[in-house]
């Protein structure tokens, strides 16, 4: 179990939340339509040695990182009240430390990071000729069938330029908090804007492939997950929640392992590949983690953040929604989201600071787990992964 200050904040983060139910050189210059392009992946990137029931471990040394280094960073780590911090590179685990009274089994909420669970699910179907990403959502979800969600596509969902509707009190207090059936209720929202005119992070709208996938795939997404998604990668620790209406919530409900989670992390490294198995296409892992979806928002792919050049706006609302109570206020006009970390780097995210950084061009995965810390901008994704890469020697 993790320690008690982290169940402080989830049940603290609650109130306003969302609640629990490629190696090679990246190019600078890519902007909205640049995808996660190498000459000649490194066969480290895209290779075919996977964790089994266990992770292969090795020496932080023969790993290229200073060990010192990050047994510094677990310290500052722990004072900003980490529960489980995982370094992996090659697909073995460099580095893990565990705060409190966590361990490597220990399973915590990851929050938001669920959501880039959702991506693959939905690019899992997609493979299977179960759906299409352009498909409309209408042709799933009857409710909007002649009307103006009908213009809706599965992309625009991803991409959270749907223009459902969204405000903070609706999306963290009635949709996480008080609604029993948040697939119904996310449905039975307005449609505020034509699809692509405005980025906003919805929680609603992605719930509704909860109703998308349920339809394409004749499954619960919970259940389809753990067939083609948590079963294939051996994610025993990782388990996916429903609400109290059984739907399987997709913007916030897993609860998994650090380890687990970098499990994930490597699956997308590896452009969907898990050893001798394709578990998710590289083409739909490299529109959802190596380029931007839309033009409104340089930072966002589908349902994972990304580091493409143009207009950031805030991750905040991932990690901290009380931050950002206009559904992603503009962070910067131009830049990347972490200038200082490589222009491949991707990330899942989840409120109290959950964060998955996957960077291809240096092999690593790294993850941390556990409560929010005080400093609002402590552990950013840029910050974050600026300091495990300030580690390698």
């Amino acid at each position: 179990m993790f320690r008690a200050r982290t169940a402080a904040l989830v049940a603290a983060s609650l109130a306003l939340a969302a609640c629990t139910a490629s190696g090679g050189s990246p190019r600078e210059d890519e902007g909205t339509s640049g995808t996660r392009t190498t000459s000649s992946p490194s066969p480290a990137a895209r290779g075919t040695t996977v964790p089994g029931a266990d992770w292969a471990r090795t020496d932080a040394a023969a790993a290229g990182f200073d060990g010192a280094a990050l047994r510094a960073l677990d310290r500052r780590l722990e004072a900003d009240g980490t529960s489980c911090f995982v370094v992996t590179r090659d697909g073995e685990v460099v580095h893990e430390a565990y705060f409190g009274d966590s361990t490597a089994d220990s399973m915590g909420p990851t929050f938001s990071v669920t959501k880039s669970f959702t991506s693959l699910l939905v690019g899992i179907a997609a493979d299977e000729g179960l759906l299409d990403l352009d498909d409309r959502a209408s042709d799933y979800v009857s409710e909007w069938k002649g009307t103006p969600a009908a213009r809706v596509t599965v992309r625009d969902l991803l991409a959270n330029v749907s223009g459902r509707h969204w405000d903070f009190v609706s999306d963290y207090q009635q949709l996480a908090l008080a609604a029993r059936d948040k697939t119904a209720y996310a449905i039975g929202l307005t449609q505020d804007a034509r699809p692509g005119r405005v980025w906003r992070y919805n929680n609603a709208a992605i719930q509704t492939l909860d109703e998308v996938l349920t339809k394409a795939t004749g499954t619960k997404p919970a259940a389809y997950a753990r067939e083609k998604l948590l079963d294939p990668l051996t994610m025993s620790r990782t388990f996916w929640g429903e609400d109290p209406s059984g739907n399987t919530t997709m913007f916030s409900g897993v609860n998994a392992s650090c380890l687990d989670l970098a499990r994930l992390g490597l699956l997308t490294m590896r452009d969907g590949r898990w050893g001798a198995t394709q578990v998710v296409s590289g083409d739909y892992v490299g529109q959802a983690t190596g380029r931007s979806s839309s033009p409104l928002n340089a930072a966002y792919g589908l349902l994972w953040w990304v580091n493409r050049k143009g207009p950031v706006l805030g991750a905040l609302t991932a990690t901290d929604p009380g931050a950002d109570r206009q559904g992603g206020a503009a962070t910067r006009k131009g830049g990347r989201l972490a200038p200082g970390a490589p222009a491949d780097a991707f990330w899942a995210l989840g409120l109290g600071k959950q964060v998955v950084a996957v960077v291809p061009s240096e092999r690593i995965v790294a993850v941390r787990m556990g409560a929010a810390p005080q400093d609002p901008d402590a552990l950013t994704p840029g910050a974050f992964t600026s300091d495990v890469l300030a580690a390698l020697r």
